[in-house]
């Protein structure tokens, strides 16, 4: 989640999955991580914390899983053919 302040009109925006706009001349819009205005010098980024890009995907106990997987060896079978 974004926080942005447009310096025109002092509006700060959170951001989330829906466009949200300032409404002043300067147009900042925010959607999700994305934020673009008419001059993007006026815009000020308060806080970017995208915590979801951090968290691992697998636990301890998954990767030490995954590790003791690749160990193991393929057994080959012989069958009669008849």
């Amino acid at each position: 989640m974004i926080i942005v302040r447009c310096k025109e009109c002092n509006t700060e925006i959170n951001s989330n999955n829906k466009t949200q706009v300032c409404g002043c001349s300067n147009m900042m819009s925010v959607k999700g991580d994305k934020v673009s205005a008419q001059d993007l010098s006026k815009v000020v980024m308060i806080d970017n914390s995208s915590s979801q890009k951090n968290k691992p995907v697998l636990s301890n106990q998954d990767l030490a899983f995954q590790e003791e997987r690749k160990k193991r060896k393929v057994r080959k079978l012989n069958f009669e053919v008849r």
